[in-house]
This record gives C-alpha cells, structure tokens and sequence, in this order.
C-alpha cells in the first residue's frame, strides 16, 4: 500500500491509510460543525502560525459528503454541473445501458446537442431528468404501499 498516493479517486478505491486519514479529517470537520452553520477550522502553517477559517455551510456539507465517502473506502467522481458529458458518460451515471439511454434524449426526456456526430449532455439536464425519474419512481412505490396496506398485505 501505498500511502502517498496521489491519483484522484474516480478510478481507484482508496486505500487504507486514505480512509483513515478521511475519517480521522471527517471527525475533526463534524466536531466544529453546529446544526446549518458552517466549520471553523483553525490550521498550522509551515512556519508554526496559526490561520483560522470558517467554511460556509454549503462548502462543509460538500467536504464532510467527500469524507463520507472517502472513509467508507467509496471512489467517486466530481462532476461541474455545467459539463458536457458522452453518452457512455451519461447512461454510466443513471446506471442505464447506453443505448436505452440513446431512446431517452432521441424521445426528448434529456435534452441534448450534437457535436459533429457525437451526442452530448449537460450535467445538469442528466440531473434534473435523474430527479424527476426518481420523483416518479418514489411517487409509485408510495402508491404500490398504499394499495397493499388498503388491502391487508403489509
């Protein structure tokens, strides 16, 4: 194992001394965190000066989410809202095939541009679509609960 590693970890899980040191870090972040606030951190330079910062509230939700994930020995991957993704790229992260994936944006359900003969869609159109797919799918697992607790299955 190698402990000074330092390829991100969209293609890689990490290792033991990753996910300990993401845990140990979770640890500290969460202990100054109150309920919505942002972390106040305060951190040792090289020269022994103290500098203190405080994370916003959006910024150390983001960092503690990394952590989770990190110290759970989960990869993950970061995606800017704004980017442009392939199809494989796309159906990889609605965990679809990619030619099912191909009949959504050809039907119209995810907008999409094409550059020469490639598709391409924005991150934020495959979220957008993600959230109204799972909207849909919780909304018919609340009604399949309905219907089998009305009828004395549960």
């Amino acid at each position: 194992m190698n402990a000074l590693r330092r390829d991100a970890f969209f293609d890689r899980l990490p290792d033991e001394v990753e996910i300990e040191n993401a845990e140990q870090l979770r640890m500290i972040v969460a202990s100054q965190t109150s309920d919505g606030e942002g972390a106040r951190l305060s951190l040792a330079q090289d020269n022994g000066k103290i500098e203190t910062i405080t994370l916003t509230p959006a910024l150390t939700e983001s960092l503690l989410e990394v952590l989770r994930l990190v110290s759970s020995g989960r990869g993950f991957r970061m995606i800017p809202v704004e980017a442009e993704l392939t199809t494989q790229q796309a159906a990889d992260l609605l965990n679809v095939s990619r030619p099912y994936l191909i009949k959504l944006i050809e039907g119209g359900d995810i907008p999409f541009t094409k550059t020469g003969r490639h598709r391409r869609i924005r991150a934020n159109d495959l979220f957008s679509y993600r959230d109204r797919r799972d909207a849909t799918r919780s909304s018919a697992l609340e009604a399949l609960a309905r219907t089998d607790a009305e009828q004395g299955l549960i």
